[in-house]
């Protein structure tokens, strides 16, 4: 039989790591809290047409990087690539309309084919908000800030630059979109064959090549803000006067876009120069029109994802654990003694590690590998005195604690 690893672009989270995407996560929820934004948890799988419908026939996700099966039924089906497209159906098919404004934090895995790399793997986690309902320009400063605080809650944001550009309103998109068509037609023969075929379905999509062919012609191509209509000036105008307000700091990038008709005005960006080449942590914009895409009524919304695993990287101390108080029982009344113990210390809110079988020697070898900040002692001796012997793994200092006592005294270590 071959030796089992796990699937190309999985990787298990173990210990250290998988206590700090845990604790990454709940950081993140505590923020989102405070902003009143619930809880919410889509299935991992949806029918295809969630995806085909908003992420659009010409994304390289739909395209290339969707995991689509048949199930049983007949049914075709796909693992989520991103949380926002489950999150509107849910609005849709879950009556959600009276629940406006509509304010959703959560958390889970995602799924893309494409090429393993540092931070980018075929299962990767996200965080993400969505705030439907809400048309005005603060709702796009809120769920920004909501993205810039839970990043300075990890103590990360000051290693991060907030690019801001604005998508317009549905004529301001329709007068660049047929800049654009004009200005690439003109420079069709140095188009990479993607973007050429691009130009005819989704021109703005160009924009997001990193062909380097591509990249020399975009340079020179229109600018959103030549476009801009009236309403979507005073609207991109608003949402900065809103963000220096808060005192959010943010660079204008006008190459900054999204390829797909539903989006619309602010799009946004928490870049960092930290994980080198994978330089996007958070991303998000408003997409007005894509709950009516999907079938439903047209309702405003805007929002964002970020990549836990890229979060993680940047994290300073990623080892995020308690460090345990280990029971270490000696001899058969001692091994009964540590397990009673152990449970009762445990019911009391203490971290606490027990060694199975092995004595002391092995007790506090493990207690060292562990990262243990305390052992605690229990041979016969200090059973015949009602009391166990506590040893501070950081100072070696040794006492003696009454068992009644015991509680109380590793509060020290909680």
């Amino acid at each position: 039989m071959a030796k089992l690893q796990p699937v190309r672009g999985t990787h298990d989270l173990i210990g250290h790591e998988a206590r700090a995407h845990i604790a990454l996560t709940e950081a993140a929820r505590a923020v989102a809290d405070r902003y009143g934004y619930s809880p919410i948890a889509t299935p991992i799988f949806e029918f295809t047409d969630v995806f085909q419908r908003t992420l659009g026939d010409t994304s390289d996700i739909v395209k290339k990087e969707m995991y689509t099966f048949e199930d049983k039924g007949g049914d075709s089906l796909t693992l989520r690539p991103e949380g926002t497209a489950g999150v509107a159906r849910a609005f849709i098919s879950g009556g959600l309309r009276n629940e406006l404004p509509l304010k959703c934090f959560y958390a889970g895995p995602m799924f893309r084919y494409e090429r393993p790399q540092k931070g980018r793997l075929r299962q990767f986690h996200q965080i993400g908000a969505e705030l439907i309902g809400v048309p005005e320009p603060t709702g796009d400063v809120e769920i920004i800030a909501l993205g810039a605080d839970i990043l300075d809650a990890l103590g990360i944001l000051t290693e991060t630059t907030l690019e801001l550009n604005t998508l317009g309103d549905l004529p301001s998109r329709l007068a660049y979109r047929g800049a654009l068509v004009d200005y690439f037609t003109g420079h069709a023969d140095a188009l990479s064959e993607e973007s050429r075929e691009r130009l005819t379905r989704n021109p703005l999509r160009i924009l997001d090549s990193k062909d380097p062919g591509d990249r020399a012609v975009i340079n020179d191509a229109p600018v959103f803000d030549d476009y801009l209509s009236g309403d979507a000036r005073a609207f991109f105008k608003s949402v900065r006067a809103g963000l220096d307000t808060l005192g959010i700091a943010y660079e204008l990038n006008p190459r900054l876009v999204r390829g797909l008709d539903y989006y619309s005005h602010t799009a946004f960006e928490f870049t960092t120069e930290a994980l080198g080449a994978q330089g996007t942590v958070l991303a998000g914009g408003r997409y007005d029109g894509l709950i009516e895409t999907m079938g439903g009524p047209a309702t405003p919304g805007v929002g964002w994802a970020a990549g836990i695993e890229r979060l993680a990287m940047m994290l300073r101390d990623p080892d995020v654990a308690v460090r345990p108080v280990v029971l270490v029982g000696m001899g058969d009344d001692g091994e009964r003694e540590a397990m009673h113990l152990a449970r009762e210390l445990r019911c009391a809110g203490l971290t606490i590690d027990l060694q199975y079988k092995g004595g002391l020697k092995r007790g506090l070898r493990r207690a060292n590998r562990i990262n243990a900040a305390a052992a605690v002692l229990i041979g016969a001796d200090e059973l015949l005195r009602g009391a166990v012997t506590v040893r501070d793994l950081d100072s070696g200092e040794q006492v003696d604690v009454v068992i009644t006592d015991l509680t109380d005294h590793l509060a020290a270590y909680r």
